[in-house]
């Protein structure tokens, strides 16, 4: 009962704030949650924090929020952790988050990372999700998975380049005319608004290589608590947070 009215009350506090539009969430901490939960088999975090991601869109939806990134798995995590670990992710990666966006209308799934990283199933499942979710009047979910901000930096670069050979265009051309809104056009997933808001679960005061071309002038909030931890107070106080900096900073 506490629970629930303290957060009624911080949905009132968030009355008249501004509020983000794009969250990115760093889903971090799902395997020293488990080893602190008692389980052996520290993938068991993983499950619980697939599951999780679930309830955060839910609470995301429920504060207006319409654009959502999450970390699901970088580029580093796919070569170096254990098989065992990163294929069990990939099993949830299709039975849990896949299979969410086809059930949940709400959400229209995009992909960033390198799918040639994951398995064929993986990314046919997650593929299948984008054309499901594709027509609908919804809000953007985009997974990040096999992601790294460096090479999605370099990728779109190249982009750059690949598409000005095939126009003709030389090297000084290219050169003279680059912006950053090309570079922007050539993202893993353009168009979409930059985060307003990054929130890292797990207590790490970093961004480890996310979003390192969108994040450049979002919100940072780091919280504590590991990923499968984290609850609806937890997000309601990060968007107070981020509404108070932002009338601090308009004024």
């Amino acid at each position: 009962m506490l629970y629930s009215l303290y957060t009624r009350r911080l949905r009132r506090q968030l009355v008249g704030l501004p509020k983000p539009d794009h969250v990115a969430i760093v889903m971090d901490g799902n395997r020293r949650w488990a080893r602190g939960a008692g389980y052996d088999d520290v993938r068991i975090g993983h499950r619980f924090g697939a599951k999780h991601l679930e309830a955060f869109l839910q609470w995301s939806a429920d504060a207006g929020v319409t654009c959502v990134t999450a970390w699901v798995a970088s580029a580093d995590n796919m070569r170096k952790r254990d098989s065992a670990e990163i294929d069990y992710l990939m099993e949830l990666t299709e039975s849990v988050l896949a299979d969410h966006v086809r059930r949940d209308h709400r959400w229209r799934l995009h992909i960033a990372g390198q799918l040639d990283l994951l398995p064929d199933s993986t990314a046919r499942a997650l593929k299948e999700a984008v054309e499901v979710s594709r027509d609908r009047d919804a809000g953007d979910l985009t997974l990040a998975i096999g992601y790294s901000g460096r090479l999605e930096v370099l990728d779109a670069v190249r982009s750059v380049l690949d598409d000005a050979a095939a126009e003709g265009r030389s090297l000084a051309e290219v050169a003279d005319g680059l912006t950053e809104e090309e570079i922007g056009r050539h993202l893993y997933v353009p168009g979409l608004p930059d985060p307003d808001l990054v929130i890292r679960t797990s207590g790490e005061l970093r961004m480890s290589d996310f979003l390192l071309w969108q994040t450049t002038r979002s919100d940072i909030e780091f919280c504590d608590l590991y990923w499968p931890a984290f609850r609806e107070v937890d997000l309601l106080r990060a968007l107070r947070t981020y509404g108070h900096r932002r009338l601090e900073r308009s004024s």
